[in-house]
C-alpha cells in the first residue's frame, strides 16, 4: 500500500444527513451506494445516522443494500443521544434483520457514537453498550481532558473530537487539538474527528454552501491526520502543532512509499499503523469534496519522476 492509499483507507465516514449538506435520506442513501461502488470506495468509511432516523434509513436503503452471502455489508455508525440500552436493543434487531444472506440486504451497525462530559457518563454509558459495538465518546476540549481520555481508555473505548462547525467560534484552538491528541497517544486511545474537515489543507473557507456564508480558518483533514501520525511516530507536541497549522500545500509531497512534510518523512507503513491505532477516521457531510480536493492537491505537489 502506498502512502496516499494508507492515508485514505476508510478515512471518510459519510455524514451527508448533517449540516452543512443536510441531505434528505434518499439522497444520502443514493450517494453512499454510488460511493461504495466507485473508484474511491476504499476511502469510504461508515454511513452516519442518528438513532432517531435509523428506521427511516432502513426503509430507504431497502432497495440499495447489497445482497447475497458474499456481499460486503454496508457499515453503519449510529449516534446515540438518550437511552443507551434501548438504543442497543434497536440496533441489535437491525443487525439481525440484515445479517449475511438476508433477503433484506446486508448491513451492520458496528459503531456507536455518544457524548460525555464526565468520567461517570463514560463509565455508565459504556456499561450499557453491547460488546459487539465499537464506541466513540465525543468529549469537550475544555476542562480536564486528560481524565476523560483516561476514562475512555479504562473502558477500552475510543474518543471523538469536534474540529469545527457552522460558525467561526465552533473551531477549537490548534493547541487544544494537539493537547487532545497527546493525551490520546499517552493513553493509547484511538480517536476520530468530525466537523469542519472538508478540505485537505488549513485555510480560510466558507463555512456552509450558501453564497453569503461566513468564512473562517478551517483545519485541513490532511493537517489533522499528519499531525496525529507524527505524534504516533514519537514527535513532540510543537512539531505536531506546526503540522496542524501548516497552510502551504507545497510543503507536503506524496511519494509512493512515504509522505514528506518539510523535513519530516512519514512512511506508508507508519501511516498505516497510525491510521489503525490512533487517528481512525473523520466524519464529513461530503465525501467527494475532500477526496477530489486531495487528488487535485497531490497532482500539483507530486514530485516529477526521473
Amino acid at each position: 500500500m502506498n502512502a496516499r492509499d494508507a492515508l485514505l483507507n476508510g478515512l471518510v465516514d459519510y455524514a451527508g444527513l448533517f449540516p452543512p449538506a443536510g441531505e434528505d435520506m434518499p439522497t444520502a442513501v443514493r450517494n453512499y451506494a454510488d460511493y461504495s461502488r466507485g473508484a474511491d470506495s476504499a476511502a469510504l468509511g461508515r454511513f452516519i445516522v442518528p438513532l432517531a432516523r435509523l428506521g427511516e434509513f432502513e426503509t430507504t436503503a431497502s432497495g440499495s443494500l447489497p445482497t447475497g452471502r458474499s456481499a460486503n455489508p454496508w457499515r453503519v455508525s449510529v449516534l446515540i443521544a438518550d437511552d443507551v440500552r434501548a438504543a442497543v436493543d434497536e440496533m441489535e434487531k437491525f443487525n439481525a434483520r440484515h445479517e449475511k444472506g438476508s433477503r433484506n440486504g446486508v448491513a451492520i451497525i458496528d459503531v456507536a457514537e455518544l457524548k460525555a462530559t464526565t468520567v461517570e457518563e463514560i463509565a455508565n454509558q459504556q456499561r450499557d453498550l453491547s460488546r459487539n459495538l465499537t464506541s466513540y465518546f465525543e468529549i469537550p476540549l475544555t476542562g480536564d481532558v486528560a481524565s476523560l481520555v483516561r476514562a475512555i481508555a479504562e473502558v477500552s473505548s475510543r474518543a471523538k473530537i469536534r474540529t469545527g462547525g457552522l460558525t467561526p467560534n465552533a473551531f477549537p484552538s490548534a493547541q487544544s487539538i494537539i493537547d487532545f491528541m497527546m493525551e490520546c497517544h499517552a493513553a493509547r486511545v484511538p480517536f476520530k474527528a468530525t466537523a469542519g474537515l472538508h478540505h485537505p489543507i488549513r485555510a480560510e473557507y466558507r463555512l456552509t454552501y450558501d453564497d453569503d456564508s461566513p468564512r473562517a480558518m478551517m483545519y485541513g483533514f490532511l493537517n489533522v491526520f499528519l499531525a496525529a501520525a507524527l505524534i504516533h511516530a514519537g514527535e513532540n507536541d510543537q512539531v505536531a502543532l506546526e503540522a496542524l497549522e501548516e497552510t502551504d500545500s507545497s510543503a507536503i509531497e506524496f511519494h509512493d512509499s512515504y509522505v514528506q512534510w518539510r523535513d519530516k518523512r512519514i512512511g506508508a507503513e507508519q501511516l498505516t499503523h497510525a491510521r489503525s491505532n490512533s487517528a481512525i477516521s473523520f466524519g464529513s457531510c461530503s465525501f467527494r469534496e475532500p477526496i477530489d480536493e486531495l487528488a487535485s492537491l497531490t497532482r500539483k505537489t507530486q514530485p516529477a519522476r526521473t
